[in-house]
């Protein structure tokens, strides 16, 4: 089935199954682990000459089905490579759907982002395509026509993230493109995509990058996972990732998620054509290398980073940054980590602000339930999970930041995204907030919110709202997935509904998506954006509370949502213990006790979802319950 307009930039991101690694003995989940428990990806990089082999294949194969193509190549970290245009190729691409953005765009950044998207998923255990991005960011999963009624794909929202507004992100200096700056990682000009046409780089086991091709001249997704496409873009992408290809047990195809095994490609080796791999043979002719405006200076392909190094912008943390020796943190290329651990600043609203003791022992605490959890996205199984985790203070102010070696490059961005975006719905002026926002279609979600949850104080801070909650409201049935059902108030009506349109998530950065500001939602008094990044709707967040007073939030990304949702809620649960005085929000304030009426009956919201039996080291089940 031919693929719809839409940019499935992702959204719902997978649950794999992990990968052991050898020689760690199992530890109670209780104990402290002494030393490092994951390894750090060893330090590949594309060279020049495998991004010409990548562009070469890429190049052969479209020429060999007579069609012109733009083809991006970027490194782990989001840097751009090469941008190549092949002679006659469309220059835009359309979106034919519904959407609250462009529906005409270069078809460069179509390119770019799927590139970034192969790249950012994937990791030594999971490999993960843009056509698996379009199965987990749909209204059903999995998606096609006989799966009506069944809830929206895990990811479902994350296609608005890596947004080239994000303040995590780093941008690429026109300025000085000779001197071209590689720490990472880099924003991308659409968010993440689900148009089948991107596919994670391989070198000796490592991810070092991702391909994007654009050629048909739509940015879509598929609609239909039960037959199998013939997808031009995706056919020759394929064609550039021979010779780097993950090895077959981590691709998406051996990743079951909910009984459903996920998709990889369509394309296969058969289907090719003989490969041609000498980018000088190519010829002038052929098309050249062409700059895009805020991503690649054109010219010359540039060499890709080797990801954990310092020039990356991610690498180990000093033992003065943080105290667990398997933590990366962010840095800004030379030595200076970007999101160190202090205090917020905003004790003139909530009193007393998180302090960098408390900060320090929401993550140390975040990172130890990670450390012992079961991964879901990962291959072989019975890894630990690998995330980011992040803290803000109630105005969305990031208070530090840190990940395991291995995590996806998407979380680091998602996960700050999570954090802000509850504590900006559990914040006391959330309502009035968004009715202060003069872009179009974001003050009316306000009254929608109150008369759906029937409360007019809704939005006045009475609700603890975590990532799960916010994503309950922002699908466009409620309950999720239940066809014939209203939409939710952050949402649009099943017909208004695509990747591009689905919401209050578009409605915010619909005027803002190229902008260095992701909203025109009003500044905190000190100046910070609330939702520098974007707002997130899938799950993996908590707000956290002094009392009844909400002073922050932790968001986790990267290893499945419920694993995400246990690592920031069992995370700030235990920090609680340690540092006194902070903790998850009081029972009677979160959102899973409020009820909504559809027709004659209720549906409750939900707070929190864990996994059962979550961790590797001991048989404890139900983890979360009475907490």
């Amino acid at each position: 089935m031919a693929k719809r307009g839409l940019p499935g930039h992702f959204a719902a991101w997978l649950a794999m199954l992990g990968m052991v690694l050898s020689g760690f003995a199992p530890v109670a989940a209780s104990a402290a682990l002494s030393g490092r428990v994951f390894r750090a990806p060893s330090r590949q990089a594309l060279t020049v000459a495998d991004v010409q082999k990548v562009i070469a294949q890429s190049v052969g194969e479209a020429k060999a089905r007579g069609a012109k193509a733009t083809i991006a190549v970027v490194d782990r970290v989001g840097n751009v490579l090469a941008v190549y245009r092949m002679t006659g190729a469309k220059p835009t691409m359309r979106i034919t759907a519904p959407s609250q953005i462009p529906t005409t765009l270069p078809s460069e950044a179509g390119a770019i982002a799927k590139a970034v998207t192969g790249a950012y998923l994937s990791s030594a255990g999971n490999a993960f395509s843009t056509r698996t991005a379009s199965m987990i960011v749909q209204q059903h999963f999995p998606p096609a026509p006989s799966t009506p009624g069944l809830e929206s794909g895990p990811l479902f929202g994350v296609q608005f993230s890596q947004l080239p507004c994000s303040d995590l992100n780093t941008r690429f200096s026109d300025a000085a493109p000779a001197a071209m700056a590689m720490t990472g990682p880099k924003r991308s000009p659409l968010g993440l995509a689900a148009d089948p046409g991107g596919f994670p780089l391989y070198k000796n086991g490592v991810v070092v990058g991702g391909v994007g091709v654009l050629a048909d001249g739509v940015y879509g997704f598929d609609p239909n996972v039960l037959d199998f496409d013939k997808d031009l873009d995706e056919v020759i992408a394929f064609a550039g990732l021979q010779g780097f290809g993950p090895t077959t047990t981590i691709r998406a195809d051996r990743i079951p998620v909910d009984g459903s095994t996920l998709r990889f490609s369509d394309a296969d080796f058969g289907q090719l054509h003989p490969l041609q791999s000498n980018f000088a043979a190519l010829g002038a002719s052929a098309g050249s290398l062409i700059a895009v405006a805020g991503f690649y200076a054109g010219g010359a392909i540039v060499p890709g980073v080797a990801y954990g190094t310092e020039r990356s912008g991610l690498r180990y943390a000093k033992p003065s940054e943080f105290s667990n020796p398997d933590a990366f943190v962010l840095t800004d290329g030379n030595g200076v980590n970007r999101f160190p651990i202090r205090g917020g600043d905003d004790a003139a609203e909530v009193g007393t602000a998180l302090s960098p003791d408390e900060v320090r022992a929401l993550l140390e605490e975040a990172f130890k339930v990670m450390s012992h959890a079961r991964a879901q996205i990962r291959r072989p199984l019975d890894d630990r999970a690998q995330v980011t985790i992040s803290v803000v203070d109630s105005w969305g102010t990031a208070l530090g930041v840190v990940r395991s070696p291995d995590a996806p490059i998407f979380g680091t961005d998602v996960s700050l995204q999570k954090a802000r975006t509850a504590a900006f719905f559990s914040n006391p002026k959330a309502g009035a907030l968004l009715l202060a926002d003069p872009d179009a279609g974001v003050a009316p979600v306000v009254a929608a919110t109150r008369a759906f949850l029937d409360d007019p104080a809704a939005l006045t801070g009475k609700t603890a709202f975590s990532n799960r909650a916010v994503g309950n409201l922002a699908r466009p049935f409620f309950p999720d997935g239940e066809v014939g059902r209203p939409n939710g108030p952050l949402s649009v009506p099943i017909k208004q509904f695509s990747p591009f349109a689905v919401g209050l998530q578009t409605t915010l950065i619909a005027q803002t998506l190229g902008a260095d500001r992701c909203t025109h939602v009003p500044l905190a008094p000190s100046g910070q954006q609330r939702l520098a990044n974007g707002l997130q709707i899938f799950s993996g967040s908590v707000p956290i509370y002094r009392g009844n007073q909400l002073v922050g939030a932790i968001g986790v990304s990267g290893d499945g949502i419920d694993q995400d949702n246990m690592i920031a809620f069992l995370g700030t649960a235990n920090a609680a213990k340690r540092v006194s005085g902070i903790g998850n929000a009081p029972k009677a304030m979160r959102a899973d006790r409020i009820v909504v009426k559809v027709g004659a009956n209720g549906t409750r919201l939900r707070y929190i979802t864990c996994p059962f039996a979550p961790f590797i080291d001991t048989s404890a089940q139900n983890v979360c319950d009475g907490l």
